[in-house]
């Protein structure tokens, strides 16, 4: 027996591996909400996984160890000098170091996409991972309504670039300063209570209105037994800020109902009118009511946006693996930011942007059965039967490659049943068979895969399409390439 100790082959907890299916299905969201941006006049941009922890800001509670909330090191630990570095927990923070640092050089306003993964040290669970894709875009420098509106713009064009069907998806819209109209208006001035307010406006959708209005008073009781202190409002305010949450989800009738709720503070007001401003905007844009809304019950970044916030929210019919029904909601949002820069300068400046979450809105087109990579092939795959003609089997696939067409020569030492199944395994389109006999008559033998799996699944329709694709067919090698593309496209 022996003594070797071995690792267990074990995933990180709160990390997961991600094989072809969801790797092209994000890397397909990626590129179709990239060419938006583009379009759009936004430029790439990339920085680095770490960033210096002192500029990550209120992720931060501990300077001796900051590794809550982030996964952070120590750079130069042996020295004195030795300065904290974490990983960066979205794509934002990095932005601004960014902008404050190369300010002086930079177009401004300047407008900049920027995609790929961020880590955060939290507790996992389900569909809730500690690595995840974010692909964000962010003008930073304009002050204008018109920026905000034109980011919300982009993140409608994105969801329908990205698979989701037009309809399926909504932009909800609100601004910080209608939430600090909101306080003043209610009486609300201590800081701790108005988070309490804020948070309770943000349970919304889970409580509902009679379960926030218990959160806006003395407290509530859940299921469990569990006991949450309200913000302490009187009835009168707790209606108020009730009657804000049900202003309704529109564009102009809502404002007009905001007004009668928070009409007469300053903030307020300002508030209304630079939502006006993005409404006109957005209208000018195309983007109508079906796509983005003001809904008031909108609370994000409690701490972090100054001014207009805006979330995506998938509207699809979604099931887990086990076939129970789930709701995906958000899978991205953003808003106005102000403040973020100025950490760095001193100096305010302005900036707005939106964040998808890549692998949330992967996992929610998936579990819809809307799947970025459903249609996801291996390499067509060429069958070995003389090992002492390997090089005539490299010139085979080296002749669909050139033709633009992903092909491998199959290197194990396995015999033809189970080259077929690991080409099913591949999820390859097509098996390319050349034994002595083919060789000798210049032809190659070609196994459609694809029909295969079609007819395995019992489907009845496409008698046509399958009546024109015979399952294995020898073909002259003038005919390979030309044949394994129909099978690949088998449009006319």
């Amino acid at each position: 027996m022996s003594d070797i100790q071995r690792p267990e082959a074990r995933t990180p907890r709160g990390f997961i591996d991600r094989r072809a299916r969801d790797l092209v299905a994000e890397r397909k969201i990626l590129t179709a909400v990239s060419a938006i941006y583009e379009r759009y006049g936004f430029e790439p941009l990339e920085t680095p996984a770490f960033e210096y922890a002192d500029a990550l800001g209120k992720f931060l509670p501990d300077a001796d160890r900051p590794n809550e909330g982030v996964f952070a090191l120590q750079d130069d630990p042996d020295t004195d000098s030795g300065q904290w570095m974490a990983l960066r927990y979205d794509l934002t923070a990095p932005l601004a170091r960014f902008a404050a640092q190369n300010w002086e050089t930079l177009p401004k306003p300047f407008r900049r996409y920027a995609y790929g993964p961020v880590w955060r040290n939290e507790k996992p669970g389900p569909g809730r991972f500690r690595e995840f894709v974010q692909c964000d875009a962010d003008t930073v420098g304009s002050a204008r309504p018109e920026a905000d509106a034109e980011i919300i713009a982009m993140a409608a064009e994105g969801l329908v670039a990205a698979g989701v069907p037009a309809g399926a998806a909504i932009l909800k819209i609100n601004s910080r300063k209608l939430l600090n109209g909101l306080m003043a208006s209610a009486g609300v001035a201590d800081d701790g209570q108005k988070l309490a307010v804020l948070r309770a406006v943000d349970k919304l959708d889970r409580l509902g209105p009679e379960g926030v209005r218990l959160l806006l008073g003395e407290g509530r009781l859940d299921e469990s037994g569990a006991f949450t202190k309200g913000a302490g409002l009187s009835a009168a305010a707790a209606e108020r800020v009730l009657a804000f949450t049900e202003a309704g989800a529109g564009r102009g009738d809502t404002l007009g109902q905001l007004a009668n709720v928070i009409g007469g503070s300053a903030e307020g007001d300002e508030g209304l009118a630079e939502l006006a401003a993005i409404d006109a905007a957005l209208t000018s844009l195309g983007v109508g009511a079906a796509q983005a809304v003001f809904d008031p019950s909108v609370v994000r970044g409690l701490e972090y946006y100054t001014g207009a916030v805006f979330e995506a929210e998938l509207l699809l019919d979604a099931t887990d693996e086990k076939g129970q029904p789930v709701r995906f909601g958000s899978v991205g949002g953003g808003g106005r930011y102000d403040d973020l820069v100025a950490r760095f300068t001193g100096e305010r400046t302005p900036a707005t942007g939106f964040s998808f979450g890549v692998s949330r809105l992967a996992a929610a087109l998936r579990a819809a059965g809307k799947d970025a990579a459903s249609d996801v092939r291996g390499p067509v795959v060429v069958i070995v039967f003389d090992q002492a003609r390997m090089a005539d089997y490299f010139a085979v696939a080296g002749e669909l490659r050139a033709a633009g067409l992903p092909a491998e020569v199959y290197l194990g030492q396995s015999g033809m049943k189970a080259q077929m199944k690991y080409a099913d395994r591949r999820l390859s389109p097509a098996a390319v068979i050349i034994g002595e006999d083919e060789f000798a008559a210049g032809t190659a033998t070609v196994k459609d895969l694809d029909l295969g799996r079609e007819l395995a699944k019992g489907v009845t329709d496409n008698a046509a399409w399958r009546a024109e694709r015979p399952g294995q067919a020898t073909v002259a090698r003038s005919e390979l390439v030309a044949t394994i593309k129909k099978i690949l496209d088998p449009r006319p």
